[in-house]
């Protein structure tokens, strides 16, 4: 049984695989989308997000958080320029977007040993997949009956019953002329 077992060894030592993540990471911030194994993919999706929610602007609005957020950022990644780049041009990137900032493509299986494969990107700079969808409203809506609901339905009434006036008087035209 594997009961409170969360972790993916993905078969190496914790130093080993801290390691493999802290490098996945560095490469996925420094070139944005990278290929790698499937398993590999969802144990760096579950490493890198914290790390960029800590890089978002909001989490640091006074020197001591932003220090303390790079420091924590630091200890994980173990890369100066990874941790510029995250807390730079990443963090404006998603800074209105509350989570889910990668993406895990399946790619198929590698031809050498038929593991499956996967590409990991940032969802905010994949500018073709992005390109054709438009931006989502932020406003949140609540539980109870909006005004705008209500609007429309009172409107499209007010247009049907003419249109069906019309419909209904041609009809009653059409049958006298076929009496007479």
């Amino acid at each position: 049984m594997r009961h409170g077992k969360k972790v993916n060894h993905l078969g190496r030592k914790t130093a080993h695989r801290k390691a493999m993540l802290a490098n996945m990471a560095c490469s996925l911030i420094e070139h944005k989308r990278i290929n790698t194994t499937v398993a590999k993919a969802k144990a760096l999706k579950q490493f890198v997000e914290p790390l960029i929610t800590k890089a978002k602007a909001e989490n640091n609005i006074t020197a001591e958080k932003g220090t303390h957020n790079r420091r924590i950022v630091f200890k994980n990644l173990r890369d100066k320029y990874a941790v510029t780049e995250l807390f730079g041009a990443v963090a404006e990137k998603v800074g209105d977007r509350p989570g889910g900032y990668t993406r895990i493509i399946k790619l198929g299986n590698r031809l050498g040993d038929n593991a499956d494969m996967a590409m990991i990107e940032l969802v905010d700079f994949n500018e073709l997949y992005n390109a054709g969808k438009p931006k989502k409203k932020t406003t949140r809506r609540s539980r109870r009956g909006g005004g705008k609901k209500e609007e429309e339905k009172t409107e499209v009434p007010a247009v049907a019953p003419t249109e069906k006036a019309e419909a209904q008087t041609d009809v009653e035209n059409v049958t006298d002329d076929s009496e007479e």
